[in-house]
């Protein structure tokens, strides 16, 4: 049987197999069928003068559009950024996952997984006028309810989520964490933990998180910033990192400060996974979406292999799915097509300082499934 599609002469880039070379990728069934020069199929897209990736994977975003306040369409998002998997990160509990499975998940033509909210709500008050931490008061914690909702919907929820810090959880502290803790372990799930202001600090929560959690809004600025004043590393990061635990940059309104982005790569800490944390209050700034934030990190002086990596090999074992990520042959047939455009770009951080850049990285299109998708302009 011959291979429905077949990506022609772009730059096919593959950190899982160590490919960095001009060839041709194949898909057929809905996976990556072949990686090799001369393929053919029966529809051919000419990508000549473009990069070719893995599937691109946003490991924090929130895509509830309609459900909450903070959610952004899933395939227009999708489209816009040659995100092919774009990962939840709680917007919904326990409570309406349901809903957010039916009314997104289902219907999209893009792949949505989630981290399930261990608050029975998930984050329902997230506004320019309204801003309630649902992590606030305990009896939303939703232990019991959240391991059955994850153990029913194995395709979609990859993870546990929670949020804590004076904004998200108040006078509860790291208590929501301790729960989300013993949930995640209860579902035999990874965890993602959401830090913002103190209390707690970044010390005490990534003092308590294992082998595979993953600490997101790594790279926040002070207060509760990953570096001390001089630059230095906090120990408790490091020795975070020594057993384990992921750090990823989940960028979002308040999470990425360039001083703070600095100073961790001067001292050869990178973040493990990219990720933008889009949301209706920064798809228009400061995050954009997934591929500014990639760009942020070349300006900060990453390759482009390291960036790719850690938005599809690094992502996918971050959410323990081998079948993505890669252009191995079996995988899941993603694949997104971008360019470098030599286009000098301002880049912003959330407290509006700004980096320009030469370049900047833009979406051409997309492989869901083995369909070719063009990205919007």
């Amino acid at each position: 049987m011959g291979n429905d599609l077949v990506l022609t002469g772009g730059r096919v880039i593959d950190p899982a197999q160590g490919i960095d070379r001009v060839t041709d990728v194949a898909f057929c069934d809905g996976k990556v069928s072949e990686v090799g020069d001369g393929l053919t199929a029966r529809s051919r897209q000419d990508v000549s003068g473009q990069i070719v990736t893995p599937g691109l994977i946003d490991l924090h975003t929130h895509v509830y559009w309609g459900g909450t306040s903070l959610g952004v369409d899933p395939d227009a998002y999708a489209y816009q950024s040659a995100v092919t998997t774009t990962v939840d990160a709680g917007s919904a509990g326990p409570g309406n996952f349901p809903g957010f499975k039916a009314h997104m998940i289902d219907p999209a033509q893009s792949r949505i997984l989630a981290y399930l909210h261990v608050s029975f709500a998930g984050i329902y008050a997230f506004s320019p006028t309204v801003m309630v931490g649902e992590s606030h008061d305990m009896r939303l914690m939703a232990a019991r309810e959240a391991v059955a909702m994850a153990e029913a919907h194995r395709d979609s929820i990859i993870g546990i989520k929670v949020r804590v810090g004076r904004h998200a959880s108040g006078d509860s502290g790291d208590a929501p964490l301790r729960v989300a803790m013993d949930t995640a372990d209860q579902a035999g799930l990874p965890l993602m933990c959401h830090i913002d202001e103190p209390p707690p600090t970044y010390a005490d929560v990534v003092d308590m998180l294992r082998p595979g959690d993953v600490l997101t809004h790594c790279f926040r600025p002070f207060p509760n910033a990953p570096v001390l004043a001089d630059g230095t590393i906090r120990q408790s990061v490091l020795r975070a990192r020594e057993r384990g635990v992921l750090f990823d940059v989940g960028h979002g309104m308040g999470s990425f400060s360039w001083k703070t982005a600095k100073a961790m790569m001067a001292a050869g800490f990178a973040p493990d996974t990219i990720s933008s944390d889009v949301h209706a209050m920064c798809i228009e700034g400061p995050a954009w979406d997934l591929l500014r934030t990639m760009t942020k990190f070349l300006a900060l002086g990453m390759s482009l292999a390291d960036v790719i990596a850690k938005t599809t090999l690094n992502a996918a074992d971050a959410i323990r799915r081998p079948d993505l990520g890669t252009l191995t042959p079996g995988a899941a047939g993603d694949a997104s097509i971008l360019s470098l455009d030599p286009a000098p770009i301002d880049l912003e951080d959330v407290l509006g300082n700004i980096v320009s850049h030469p370049e900047r990285l833009v979406a051409h299109g997309l492989v869901i499934g083995g369909n070719w998708r063009q990205a919007a302009s």
